[in-house]
C-alpha cells in the first residue's frame, strides 16, 4: 500500500503543518474546545503504529479519542491532511545533531543507524511514497541534518544530491525488508525460521544439482553468520547486509571525495 502526500488542501495542508492556523481554537473566546489537531495527531500516528496504514482512518481515530469520524474534519478537513501531519511529525523525533568528532564516515553511520530505528519503529512511515514529499517543518529539518553531515566532505552539490539519495533510499530499503519479513510473520503465523527450514531441505529433493547450477548462490551463502541473541534469522542477514553495504557506501563516497580531489 503505498500512500502519496499532498492528497488535501495544498493551502490548508501547509498552514496546519508550518502552524499558521489563523486564530487557534484553542485560544479563541469562548469555551475551550474538547479536540485540538496536536490530539488529532498523535492518536492518528498511534492508531498506524498498532495497526499500519492499512488500518487508519477518520472513523478509527476518532474512536481512540471517543469521538465521531465527523468530530475531527473542524481540525483537520481530509484523511490525506492528516497522513501529511503524522509524517512530518514523527520525523521529529530524529536526532538533528550529531556530534563530528569521528568525522563524517562515523557520522554517517550514527545517522544511519538512527534513520533505520526510526521506520522501524514507525513501519508506516515506508508506504508514504518519497515521490513528492510533505514540504513540511520537520522533513526539512531532517534532511537539513544528513545534507550538514555529508556538506563535511567538501563535495559540490551535484555530488551530495546524488550521495544523499543513495543513502537515504538505502536505509529506507533495508528498513523496508526488516518491516515486511515482521510483517510476514504475523501475518502468516510462520517465523521465518520455520519458513526456510521448511523449504530448504525441498530445495535440495528438487534440485539436487542445484550447486552446480548456482555456484554463487552457494557462494554467498558462505560464512553467513547465525542470528544473534535476540535476533531472528531475516533480521539477522539483513543487519549483515546493512553493515556491509553501508561500508560499501562510505568507501563510494571516500572515492568520490578522491576523485574530486584529483580535479
Amino acid at each position: 500500500m503505498v500512500v502519496y502526500a499532498g492528497q488535501g488542501d495544498a493551502r490548508r495542508s501547509m498552514d496546519l503543518m508550518w502552524g499558521h492556523r489563523g486564530q487557534d481554537s484553542r485560544t479563541a473566546p469562548g469555551p475551550k474546545p474538547a479536540l485540538s489537531v496536536e490530539a488529532i495527531v498523535h492518536a492518528a500516528i498511534g492508531v498506524a503504529d498498532d495497526d499500519g496504514m492499512g488500518g487508519l482512518s477518520m472513523r478509527a481515530v476518532g474512536q481512540r479519542l471517543g469521538r465521531t469520524a465527523m468530530a475531527l474534519y473542524t481540525y483537520v478537513p481530509t484523511k490525506g491532511d492528516l497522513v501529511d501531519l503524522m509524517y512530518d511529525r514523527v520525523l521529529g523525533e530524529l536526532p538533528t545533531h550529531y556530534d563530528v568528532g569521528f568525522g563524517w564516515r562515523g557520522t554517517v553511520t550514527s545517522w544511519a543507524e538512527d534513520r533505520l530505528e526510526f521506520h522501524l519503529r514507525h513501519p508506516w512511515t515506508l508506504q508514504v511514497s518519497q515521490a513528492r514529499p510533505v514540504l513540511g517543518p520537520n522533513e526539512f529539518a531532517a534532511l537539513e541534518t544528513v545534507a550538514e553531515i555529508l556538506h563535511r566532505t567538501d563535495l559540490g552539490p551535484r555530488q551530495l544530491r546524488g550521495i544523499l539519495g543513495v543513502v537515504l533510499h538505502f536505509v529506507r530499503g533495508q528498513a523496508q525488508t526488516i518491516a515486511e519479513a515482521r510483517e510476514a510473520a504475523m501475518a502468516t503465523g510462520v517465523s521465518d525460521e520455520e519458513w526456510w527450514y521448511a523449504r530448504s531441505p525441498l530445495l535440495a529433493e528438487v534440485a539436487p544439482d542445484f550447486a552446480r547450477r548456482f555456484p554463487m548462490a552457494v557462494r554467498m551463502e558462505e560464512e553467513k553468520p547465525g542470528p544473534g541473541e535476540g535476533e531472528v534469522y531475516m533480521e539477522s542477514a539483513i543487519s549483515e547486509s546493512f553493515a556491509v553495504g553501508l561500508e560499501v557506501i562510505l568507501d563510494g563516497i571516500d572515492a568520490t571525495i578522491a576523485k574530486a580531489g584529483r580535479g
